[in-house]
């Protein structure tokens, strides 16, 4: 404990990384002002109206991510989603457009390249997501006055507001500790956090017997704490392969034999297979509800069963079939995201190259089908893990109508960010020869 504190005074001690924290703490205020700024001529009692009146949770999902500021419709009410629709959306492209292939293997200048285009994309996607709020909610009475000039504004409004965080989290990134995209979303999520457990402890705590009131806030911190525990986990498993490095003669020194590993992280994909599965499941939902549909027939039905609002819930428990199909998606994508972020054949090729090879596996082809096999049993333990924590929010939802806005998705978002946020610290304190929160 002693060494903890020594290791928080050394962060303050060096003046470089003091200033970055700092600058990071001021821009994380700048983001929480800018979420309570209205946008101008919206009613926003008519959204707060709208909003409570929605019996589906997408956009909660939403609201979480954005940190209140879609709920108050703020100025930062579309916040980074645009950008990270877009960052998906290169990443996926570069798998069909051979050019955008070619700009992420050519280092540095390639990054830039695709880093300009993402910011282009976001733009864009603001400016299609802003039209569609202020035209669709327009025309239902979120506008004082539904006009050409208030709708123009509401959609300069919101795409400045998202190209204004997008360059926060760029300045974050250069500027501050670092990963300022994952930051910007990672206070968003926080902001939410205290409400909802506010309202869990008022729903089940608070009004209860003492005895009852004390089992419930128990049972409801054991649960947060097992799926802290368990994202960390998830966040930090790796399976390590051993690398063996053979000598060679380099001039008249002798090079090489050196031993090393590759570490394949259990949770290769990170929080992308729930982000995934969650849009494609939420997206009818979301485009039925802007689109003001209120039907009884097959369409309706369809909807309760992508609806997570409606899974594991005693007394309508056949909508939960819909929850088996957001497993079945889950585990897909874990494994189409990894294969399309990690190469095995490439990683066996670059290996052969540096003379380097697995203990008993034989360099090329059979190095890239040993670490295919070992990639695809270590993948379906992540998934496994991702799925016990994306699903219990939906359980305890159904089953206790634990209604919350953080759920599997959020909590994978904050723990991996605070982690790699702290290493960043780390690695900075190192360089300086202090010891870092995480050394023994």
């Amino acid at each position: 404990m002693l060494e903890s504190l020594n290791n928080v005074k050394n962060v303050f001690k060096l003046k470089e990384i003091r200033e970055k924290l700092l600058y990071t703490f001021l821009m994380m205020i700048v983001i929480r002002l800018g979420s309570q700024l209205p946008v101008p001529g919206v009613d926003r009692t008519y959204f707060s109206n709208w909003f409570a009146a929605q019996t589906g949770d997408a956009f909660s999902f939403v609201d979480a991510f954005t940190g209140g500021s879609f709920l108050n419709m703020s100025i930062l009410a579309l916040n980074i989603t645009p950008y990270i629709t877009s960052s998906i959306i290169i990443q996926l492209l570069t798998i069909a457009i051979p050019k955008l292939e070619e700009m992420q293997r050519e280092g540095e200048e390639g990054r830039k390249l695709l880093v300009s285009i993402t910011r282009y994309v976001t733009v864009a996607l603001a400016l299609m997501e802003g039209a569609a709020m202020a035209i669709g909610f327009g025309r239902q009475g979120l506008l004082e006055d539904y006009n050409a000039i208030n709708i123009i504004m509401v959609i300069c409004t919101l795409t400045a507001g998202s190209a204004f965080l997008m360059w926060v989290g760029e300045q974050i990134t250069e500027k501050g500790v670092g990963n300022g995209i994952s930051i910007v979303l990672a206070i968003n999520i926080i902001s939410r956090m205290p409400q909802d457990i506010a309202s869990l402890f008022t729903q089940f705590v608070f009004g209860k017997t003492i005895a009852i009131g004390v089992v419930a806030a128990v049972i409801i911190i054991a649960i947060i704490v097992a799926m802290v525990v368990l994202v960390i986990l998830l966040n930090d498993a790796e399976r390590r392969i051993p690398v063996q490095y053979a000598q060679k003669i380099q001039g008249r020194r002798l090079v090489g034999g050196a031993n090393s590993v590759i570490p394949l992280k259990v949770n290769t994909a990170g929080v992308m297979p729930i982000i995934f599965a969650s849009s494609i499941m939420e997206f009818p939902v979301i485009i039925s509800t802007l689109a003001g549909y209120k039907g009884t027939g097959v369409w309706s039905e369809v909807l309760r069963y992508l609806s997570s609002s409606y899974w594991c819930n005693p007394s309508q428990i056949k909508y939960t079939l819909g929850l088996l199909v957001y497993i079945a998606m889950l585990i897909f994508f874990a494994y189409f995201y990894t294969s399309i972020t990690f190469n095995p054949l490439e990683i066996a090729d670059n290996l052969k190259k540096r003379g380097g090879f697995i203990p008993g596996i034989r360099p090329g082809k059979p190095t890239s089908d040993y670490l295919n096999r070992i990639l695809n049993y270590i993948i379906f333990i992540g998934a496994c893990g991702l799925t016990i924590v994306g699903i219990l929010p939906f359980i305890f939802r159904g089953v206790f109508n634990a209604s919350v806005s953080f759920g599997g998705t959020s909590l994978i978002i904050v723990v991996s960010v605070v982690l790699e946020t702290i290493k960043q610290i780390e690695s900075m304190m190192m360089v300086r020869n202090y010891k870092g929160f995480l050394n023994d």
